[in-house]
């Protein structure tokens, strides 16, 4: 997917982002962040990036939220002083040695390394297929102006900090959290067959359990209702099943 960076600099570029996105700011100091913006309702509206490096803290979202983005962003400068533009940066990625200067990608091991300068590219990675074994969300697919944060595996994936304080949407995703089990989010499924993202999963019995998002090798993305797994869930004509490997819950293997 393409990517757009834009620059954060200003002397309160950090305390400004630090009261906005889901994550703590001061941790891009010295790598990536992974982090979103969201609704005052706990709502994603974009999830990027973040690395300070000089003056700036430079943010890393898909293409189609930078400007929208941006926007958004520049409502809540007040008297800060914060600029916020783009730049002509680039970024590559790979899974393989990494050059020097690339960072690691916070959100899992498995997305290997992004390095920003004037060239772009990967290495010829399977992405989706990273995603798909990891559930990890990408912008505009699984994520979507209707997602919670922690529905969509954000904690799992290095995206939250729940002692940083107040953010935009801080509250809902706190009482999300310590006060509510969670009862639907992504998950990853077995297909067998075709659908398209977004296409909704049905349970035997005719009712909605979920969408299907990106599938690879028999293997799918899901938002799924886990009172409503089932064996036997129909996502158009295909057939989709849970992934005995991959617990109902959004924790996902091994947490």
């Amino acid at each position: 997917m393409e990517r757009t960076i834009l620059s954060v600099s200003g002397a309160d570029r950090e305390t400004f982002l630090q009261g906005l996105v889901t994550n703590d700011v001061r941790a891009a100091r010295g790598g990536l962040v992974y982090a979103a913006l969201l609704t005052p309702q706990g709502k994603w509206i974009a999830d990027f990036l973040l690395h300070e490096t000089g003056e700036r803290i430079l943010l890393d979202a898909a293409a189609f939220l930078a400007g929208p983005l941006a926007q958004r962003l520049a409502l809540y400068k007040l008297r800060a002083d914060v600029e916020i533009a783009p730049t002509g940066l680039r970024v590559r990625r790979g899974t393989g040695p990494a050059p020097a200067g690339a960072l690691s990608d916070p959100r899992h091991p498995a997305l290997g390394w992004r390095l920003y300068g004037e060239e772009e590219g990967d290495d010829g990675t399977d992405w989706d297929a990273i995603r798909v074994a990891h559930v990890i969300p990408e912008s505009g697919i699984e994520l979507t102006a209707d997602t919670y944060p922690l529905e969509a595996g954000f904690e799992r994936l290095n995206g939250v900090d729940f002692r940083k304080g107040c953010y935009v949407g801080q509250e809902v995703t706190a009482r999300m959290r310590h006060k509510t089990e969670l009862r639907k989010g992504l998950v990853r499924v077995l297909i067998e067959g075709e659908a398209p993202p977004g296409t909704p999963l049905l349970a035997p019995d005719g009712r909605e359990a979920g969408t299907l998002f990106t599938a690879r090798n028999g293997r799918a993305i899901a938002h799924l209702r886990f009172d409503r797994a089932a064996p036997d869930l129909r996502a158009g004509q295909a057939r989709v099943s849970p992934d005995p490997d991959w617990p109902l819950s959004i924790a996902g293997p091994g947490r």
